[in-house]
C-alpha cells in the first residue's frame, strides 16, 4: 500500500484527500516510480475543480513529479530499474508515494539535477522552453511581454528571456514581486494594481508594442495583451490562472492589427519521448550552465496539498512549490 491524495468531486482545495491505494503494476509500456519530489502547478488546480474534467472520479492529482524507478513492464526498453526520472506528463496522479506511468513520459535525469530541482522545474521549464524557443523563437533584441513575472513559469521565463538577449516586460502584482522579477533578469516591470499595463508597454517600446506576449493568465488579461502586441504579432495564450478566455471575436485580431494568436499546450510539443527528452537536456543544460536557477521557495508535505493549493490560488506563492512524499 502507498498514500496517495485524491479526489471524489470537484470543489475547492477541501475535497482533496490523503488516502490509501493499492500501486498499479506497470503495463508493458509503463515504468512505477517512487517519488521523492513533486512539482505543484496551476493546472492541478484545473482538474481539481472542474474546469479540465479528469478521465473519471474519485482522481488522483498532478502530473510532474521525480523519483527512483522501482519496476517497469516487459516492454520498457529505454528505462531501468534504479534510473533517477522526471516527468511532466500525465497521467493524473503525481500527488503521490509511488506513481505509474508510461515510460515515454519520463526524462533521464542528469546526476547534477536533484529531484527536488527536477520536481520543481519540469513542467514549468519545459513550458518555458517551448515558449522562448519553439511557439516563437525569441532572437537578441526583442522586446517581449510576460505576465505574472514573479510566478513559477514567469520567475523561469525572466531567466532563460535574459540568456536570449532578449528584453522581458513583466506583469507584477507589486512592488516586492516587480524587484524579484528584476532581480531574475526581467529588463522592466509593470505593476498592474497600479499602471495601465497597454500604455505602459507603448512607452517601454517607444510606440512599437511587443512582436509577442507571453499570457497566462486567461481571462482578465486577454484585452489587454491583444493591445500589447504589434501589427502582426503573435499572443500566446497559455493558461488560464484567471478562468479561460472564451467568446472570442476572431474580427478583433483584424482590428488590433492582423494579430496572430495561438493556444499551446506542452503535450502538443512534448509529444514523444525524443523530443521530451530534447528539451529538458536543454532546460538540463541551462541550469547546469548556471544561467537558469530553480528557486524553491516552498516545500509542504503531501498530507498538505490543499493548503499549498490554497497558497498558489491566492498568489502568495513565488517562485517554485513542492510537495514531499
Amino acid at each position: 500500500m502507498a498514500k496517495r491524495i485524491q479526489f471524489n468531486e470537484h470543489g475547492g482545495p477541501e475535497v482533496l484527500q490523503l488516502v490509501d491505494f493499492e500501486p498499479a503494476a506497470p503495463g508493458p509500456h509503463e515504468v512505477r516510480v517512487r517519488n521523492q519530489a513533486i512539482g505543484l502547478n496551476f493546472i492541478d488546480t484545473y482538474f481539481r475543480s472542474g474546469l479540465y474534467p479528469p478521465p473519471s472520479l474519485p482522481s488522483g492529482l498532478g502530473t510532474e513529479g521525480a523519483g527512483v524507478v522501482e519496476a517497469v513492464g516487459d516492454q520498457v526498453s529505454r528505462i531501468k530499474v534504479g534510473d533517477r526520472v522526471g516527468y511532466a506528463g500525465g497521467p493524473l496522479g503525481a500527488y503521490s508515494e509511488i506513481h505509474t506511468l508510461p515510460e515515454a513520459n519520463l526524462v533521464k535525469l542528469p546526476d547534477a539535477i536533484s529531484f527536488e530541482q527536477a520536481a520543481a522545474v519540469m513542467l514549468k521549464g519545459l513550458t518555458v522552453q517551448y515558449l522562448l524557443k519553439q511557439t516563437y523563437a525569441v532572437q537578441p533584441g526583442d522586446t517581449l511581454l510576460f505576465h505574472a513575472a514573479a510566478g513559477g513559469v514567469g520567475s523561469l521565463a525572466c531567466q532563460w528571456a535574459k540568456a536570449l538577449g532578449a528584453r522581458l516586460i513583466g506583469t507584477v502584482s507589486s512592488a516586492e514581486k516587480a524587484e524579484r522579477a528584476k532581480a531574475l533578469g526581467a529588463w522592466e516591470t509593470i505593476d498592474y494594481s497600479r499602471e495601465d499595463v497597454a500604455k505602459r508597454v507603448l512607452e517601454l517600446t517607444d510606440g512599437k508594442k511587443c512582436p509577442v506576449v507571453y499570457d497566462g493568465v486567461g481571462a482578465d488579461t486577454w484585452l489587454t495583451s491583444l493591445d500589447c502586441v504589434r501589427p502582426r504579432g503573435l499572443l500566446v495564450s497559455f493558461g488560464n490562472a484567471s478562468g479561460a478566455v472564451s467568446g472570442v471575436n476572431l474580427g478583433i485580431l483584424a482590428q488590433k492589427g492582423s494579430l496572430y494568436v495561438t493556444r499551446p499546450t506542452l503535450a502538443t510539443y512534448a509529444n514523444n519521448a525524443e523530443n521530451t527528452q530534447a528539451m529538458a537536456d536543454d532546460l538540463f543544460a541551462m541550469i547546469n550552465s548556471g544561467q537558469l536557477k530553480v528557486d524553491i521557495e516552498q516545500r509542504y508535505p503531501l498530507e498538505e496539498a490543499a493548503k499549498a493549493q490554497m497558497e498558489l490560488s491566492a498568489r502568495r506563492t513565488v517562485g517554485s512549490t513542492v510537495l514531499l512524499p
